[in-house]
């Protein structure tokens, strides 16, 4: 870059102020200034070249490696004619092939699209297509997700095979990822970025409506790691473990990325397995930990759990939905050496860091999501978009700050409606107390209307998790003729456990206004989930819909 010299027409640039020439500036001095993603790495190789960056299995890949790895991978798209934007698409699991894919996209000026890999056939063909991929990254143990529906992709131009899930070889139409990135040099590519520049494409998940394409830029992302480093108080010393899935936000976005920004370790699991995320916990002294509160659940009721050493665990962070209380206080007191908990709440339009609930607030503050970033402001809006500055009269949770997408992806009225107002609309409900700390009520989709009320489940929930003898809940509303929603409790009971219907509708009685408590309890042995945790209410709406004809 920066070959030809400056012209006088150009030197005359520099006496004015304008957009014209400040673009011109930018362009001409882009690597001095810049922040980007693509820098990310190699910052963090400057400070700590040798040390591991990434562990996954027996690989360690140090700071510098990993660096390495990332500019061959984005000069091998740059020779397969990727352009700036284009976009491309990764279906994997936790895995460094993974990893450098999403980190060599950004380094060739592309857009990285994580497959949620709960999908499959004709809802997978569907991201691709709506987001015109023009690379797709498949791993081998996800093979069968798409093997029927790869004719049906007519954007994708290169199919990649990675073989970290299975080590099975390269199917016909598929370049080997190894053998086909690790030709190219190892040097940094002359390509141009900018900050402004779009470099994350994330599907919504799709609990209530079809998934909206949801675009970030290197400003978005970049804001929202830096809010967690200080927030959530990572160090470079830290150890961070990634059971649940980088191919969802939280996960990679508000742990892996940071951590990597920072210069922590990362170890990737390629599942979210108790029983293996005790042993790697053991194995490389994790020291901070993340799992939305279904997964600390499942720790807790695993009868491997008081034989492990947890110890190096000093902070856990939680998120997805409000952790319960009677399971937090049942977390500290099994986990004394974690003597911090976080819980973070967000939306994939926000990169995702909203708000956050700090240790200290833990028992005081209960059940709370907690207060705005440091880069983020959080207000509650009532129908007419006016701010609602009582505390505990519900409303719409709204944010704005560098977090916030650039946009839905071929969708400008949805785009318009979230953003409308000068604040992204998270369409979850919520109140304040009179110290400005938000508490998420309900989906605003989810909550449910009985006899012309209004019940927040996440209210009812609170009460059911009083019984000990209760593993998880979800509360939803399901048809019923005369209440037109029945207010209704699926409860997955502890392993040995048995509890019956009255019991709880008891206990409610209790504790709620009639008009809140169930009108009827379903046990099950699990409950449906996303990858990331939360628990999918629209499956158990579908699945229980005919329960009160019966």
């Amino acid at each position: 870059m920066n070959v030809l010299p400056l012209s006088e027409k150009d030197k005359e640039r520099f006496n004015v102020i304008n957009k014209e020439n400040i673009d011109f500036i930018r362009s001409r001095y882009n690597k001095v200034n810049r922040w980007v993603i693509a820098d990310m790495v190699r910052r963090s190789a400057y400070r700590y070249p040798d040390k591991p960056a990434l562990i996954f299995n027996d690989i360690t890949l140090t700071y510098s490696q990993l660096e390495a790895e990332c500019n061959r991978f984005a000069n091998a798209l740059l020779d397969l004619g990727i352009q700036k934007y284009d976009r491309v698409a990764v279906l994997a699991h936790n895995t460094i092939h993974h990893v450098i894919s999403w980190l060599g996209t950004a380094k060739a000026g592309g857009i990285y699209l994580a497959i949620n890999y709960l999908l499959r056939g004709k809802d997978i063909s569907y991201c691709i297509n709506h987001s015109e991929s023009k690379i797709f990254i498949v791993e081998d143990a996800l093979y069968d997700l798409v093997r029927d529906v790869l004719d049906d992709m007519p954007s994708v131009k290169t199919f990649i095979w990675s073989n970290q899930g299975k080590g099975e070889p390269a199917p016909a139409g598929f370049k080997g990822f190894d053998a086909w990135y690790r030709e190219y040099p190892a040097e940094e590519p002359d390509v141009e970025l900018h900050i402004e520049d779009p470099v994350q494409m994330t599907y919504t998940s799709g609990t209530e409506t079809l998934p909206k394409g949801v675009i970030l830029t290197n400003q978005s992302l970049l804001a929202e790691y830096t809010g967690c480093i200080i927030d959530g108080e990572y160090t470079p010393d830290d150890v961070n473990l990634n059971a649940l899935p980088i191919f969802h936000c939280a996960q990679r976005d508000v742990f892996l990325n940071p951590c990597l920004m920072i210069g922590a370790t990362n170890v990737l699991l390629l599942q979210a397995d108790p029983k293996q995320i005790m042993e790697h916990v053991e194995k490389f002294g994790v020291t901070m930990f993340f799992a939305p509160p279904t997964v600390w659940i499942g720790l807790l009721r695993h009868p491997d759990f008081d034989r492990h050493d947890l110890s190096s665990i000093t902070k856990g962070y939680y998120g997805a939905s409000i952790m319960p209380v009677e399971v937090l206080k049942e977390l500290q007191q099994r986990m004394p050496s974690c003597k911090r908990f976080y819980n973070y709440y967000g939306q994939t339009e926000l990169s995702p860091y909203h708000t956050i609930l700090k240790p200290e607030f833990q028992i005081s503050k209960a059940g709370s999501a907690g207060q705005g970033g440091i880069n983020m402001e959080t207000r509650i809006e009532d129908d007419n978009h006016e701010p609602i500055l009582s505390p505990g009269v519900p409303g719409e949770i709204c944010g704005r700050g560098p977090h916030a997408m650039l946009l839905y992806f071929k969708d400008a009225d949805k785009t318009e409606a979230t953003l409308a107002h000068g604040w992204f609309h998270s369409g979850d409900i919520g109140v304040l107390d009179e110290d400005n700390y938000v508490t998420v009520v309900d989906r605003k989709k989810d909550m449910v209307k009985t006899g012309g009320e209004n019940v927040p489940s996440r209210e009812v929930e609170e009460v059911i998790y009083k019984d000990p003898r209760v593993s998880e809940v979800a509360v939803v509303g399901l048809p019923h003729k005369k209440w037109v929603e029945g207010v209704t409790a699926i409860i997955v009971p502890k392993a040995g456990q048995t509890i019956k219907e009255e019991e709880i509708i008891n206990l409610c009685k209790e504790n709620l206004a009639g008009f809140k408590v169930p009108k009827g309890v379903i046990f099950m042995d699990q409950l449906p989930k996303t990858p990331s945790g939360k628990i999918l209410k629209r499956d158990l709406r579908q699945l229980y819909k005919d329960f009160y004809s019966k």
